[in-house]
């Protein structure tokens, strides 16, 4: 009979894990003890727990260390616990993780004539242990019989051979990697060592001291999820691994650093120059960037006025114009996001809308009904979604719970995330949750205030973004190969710069692109630069541009200051929270309107933009530039409208900028 499931989410589970008690006796049955073998998460711990099949196995006879001592102490239970806690193994099993720090293997003596030793041999194997106390495991060749590992702690305590008579160690291998660094040992093939030195339990933010090789092995392994954990605040990630001691002061050549990017997204191909100063094409004049200026957002008095009498969108064009030039009042987004994201038509009647929500939420909860009837077993045979359950569970957890929305515990804006979040692995098993999901459905979430409107949203937006989230991230691949594009048009020289700098492939733009800025700005802010992009205005992937503003305006302090890999690097990260997200919509649609004036505008720009050749070509008269800019900032949108002008180019009096700012920012 197996073992009681334990406590926490079992990430891998294997029976027919046997140890073999006596050594050459493999004949005898007795010496073959049958166990299950786990990894379990629990928090912010990772444990390896192997067991006995035998629900009556005692817990007094688990060993673990001491949260303040490295040595082997044995948990006994008091006649009271047993009698409280022996008919219940969950609970038990509960009381003795929290009890574990670190645990090794010992074989507890037995006592002569002692009527209270078990006579059951296979309790007094059972052992626990964090991932954090793993130093290293041997295995067996290949051919050799079973598939075998020995498990040594950092104590140098080893555990008995643990040997898989059903399949092989290899899945385990697999699932420990996602949480340590293993590595051969140049002494013996067969073992490999732990790299990792920090505890599992801490938090990617507080990695500044980790080793530049574990972490860059996190990297290469997860990009998002080393992302999502403020991955960008490390300043000495990778340095020490790629620039050896005696080579401090040395640059590596910039194409080694587009290589280790490669390494996390296969086929990147981001341009790195021979020699960092020389141009390797043309210099475009693109002109003086315009100054323009940001309206108030959409009333619902605006709003109503362009409905008619049956709820349809008068004038579509128009209304994204506005929400691009001034966003939404905060009582429009509810409404008016749904059509920006596309659940709603723009051409639909209210009586339309209001059917297309009646199927749309039969169809949510048919779905939502698929995972919540999957029972415990069933989930244990389920791999993938026990794995999408239990990410989704420790992201929610940590999901903007400083929003009041989302604060305290029980928090039925944290159950309706979760929820939303387990009901798209149905829509999209393929795909399922990846890391950043969860930003991107919070700030929906927290407008639509209704889960079924949430969903279908959330549906929508997953629609542009799911490239970002793939295997193989070819989204994010052709993103950061677009804006290297884009900025070396924009700045040859600041390019020039960043590849002197071993940056030039922008990697630290990757958190930017994959959640759309959802960290970098408050959560108001996102609300306004959101469903600003969401118009798809004054251009395709306007979001590139908003990142070429946010460059353009930190490069003058980034080359005054000589900042190298690491400065570059905590100087972009610490830009969170502190832009203004006014100033770089009006940088941002300036740099797009300077671009569509140029007559020489390079065909691939021009691509990444989404501009017609006509209005692009040198041929281009006045007129015609003109008429490109006005399709950008259309002079109706100043009509009647009287609004302080923030300068794109950055120039001109900041404290004036930021009164003018706050002036244009709703309550």
């Amino acid at each position: 009979m197996a073992a009681a499931p334990p406590s926490g989410k079992v990430v891998y589970e294997q029976e027919g894990v046997f140890i073999h008690s006596s050594c050459g006796k493999n004949d005898d049955q007795d010496s073959l003890i049958a166990g299950i073998l786990r990894v379990i998460e629990k928090e912010n711990e990772v444990v390896v727990d192997w067991r006995p099949l035998d629900e009556t196995l005692d817990t007094s006879n688990i060993l673990c260390a001491g949260k303040d001592s490295s040595s082997v102490v044995e948990w006994t239970q008091t006649p009271k616990e047993k009698c409280s806690r022996g008919a219940d193994r969950p609970s038990s099993y509960e009381a003795e993780w929290d009890m574990v720090t670190t645990v090794s293997f010992k074989k507890k003596p037995h006592s002569n004539g002692d009527a209270t030793t078990h006579a059951n041999r296979e309790s007094k194997w059972s052992f626990l242990f964090s991932l954090t106390d793993l130093k290293s495991i041997k295995q067996n060749k290949k051919g050799m019989g079973w598939s075998y590992l020995v498990f040594c702690l950092k104590d140098d305590v080893k555990l008995p051979a643990l040997h898989f008579h059903h399949g092989d160690s290899k899945p385990l291998i697999k699932c420990l990697e996602k949480h340590i660094a293993l590595n051969e040992s140049p002494h013996d093939e067969r073992v490999l060592l732990v790299k990792t030195q920090k505890s599992l339990s801490q938090s990617f933010e507080n990695l500044f001291d980790e080793p530049s090789y574990g972490l860059l092995q996190k990297w290469k392994r997860d990009p998002y999820v080393v992302t999502m954990g403020k991955f960008s605040k490390v300043t000495n990630y990778i340095v020490g691994s790629l620039r050896s001691s005696d080579q401090a002061n040395q640059r590596r050549p910039p194409s080694e650093m587009a290589d280790f990017l490669n390494d996390a997204i296969p086929g990147l191909k981001i341009n790195q120059q021979e020699e960092p100063g020389f141009e390797v094409i043309t210099r475009i004049n693109l002109g003086k960037q315009p100054e323009v200026s940001r309206r108030e957002p959409v009333s619902a008095e605006e709003w109503a006025k362009n409905m008619d009498s049956e709820g349809r969108i008068l004038d579509v064009d128009y209304i994204k114009r506005l929400i691009f030039k001034g966003g939404l009042c905060h009582t429009l987004r509810k409404e008016a996001w749904k059509f920006l994201l596309g659940y709603f038509p723009w051409n639909s009647t209210k009586e339309e809308r209001a059917n297309l929500q009646k199927r749309k939420t039969d169809e949510y909860f048919r779905m939502k009904l698929q995972w919540k009837s999957v029972s415990e077993e069933q989930e244990k045979r389920n791999s993938r979604l026990r794995d999408y359950r239990s990410l989704i569970e420790k992201d929610v957890n940590r999901t903007d719970r400083t929003n009041k929305f989302y604060e305290g515990e029980d928090n039925p804006g944290l159950i309706l995330l979760h929820d939303i979040l387990m009901t798209y692995c149905m829509y999209d098993f393929d795909l399922g949750y990846v890391q950043g999901m969860s930003d991107l459905l919070s700030p929906v979430l927290y407008v639509m205030e209704n889960e079924v409107d949430a969903f279908w949203c959330f549906v929508s937006y997953m629609d542009q973004m799911h490239q970002n989230f793939e295997e193989q991230m070819q989204g994010m691949k052709t993103q950061l190969i677009q804006l290297s594009h884009l900025l070396r048009l924009l700045d040859s020289g600041f390019c020039s710069y960043l590849e002197s700098q071993d940056s030039g492939y922008l990697y630290f733009c990757f958190r930017w692109l994959l959640i759309r800025f959802k960290r970098e700005f408050s959560f108001q802010d996102i609300l306004r630069l959101w469903e600003v992009m969401w118009t798809e205005l004054p251009c395709q992937n306007f979001h590139l541009l908003l990142c070429c503003a946010i460059l353009e305006s930190e490069k003058q302090q980034i080359m005054d200051k000589h900042y190298g890999f690491n400065e570059i690097l905590k100087h972009i990260n610490e830009l969170s929270m502190k832009i203004d997200v006014e100033y770089i919509l009006c940088k941002a649609e300036a740099i797009s309107m300077q671009m569509m004036n140029c007559k020489e505008l390079p065909q691939t720009v021009s691509e990444i933009l989404g501009i017609e050749n006509s209005s692009v070509t040198p041929d281009s008269d006045t007129g015609e530039d003109e008429s490109a800019a006005e399709l950008s900032c259309p002079s109706s949108l100043y009509q009647s409208i009287s609004t302080p002008v923030i300068a794109a180019n950055g120039t001109g009096d900041s404290a004036s900028q930021a009164a003018e700012t706050q002036s244009l920012t709703p309550a």
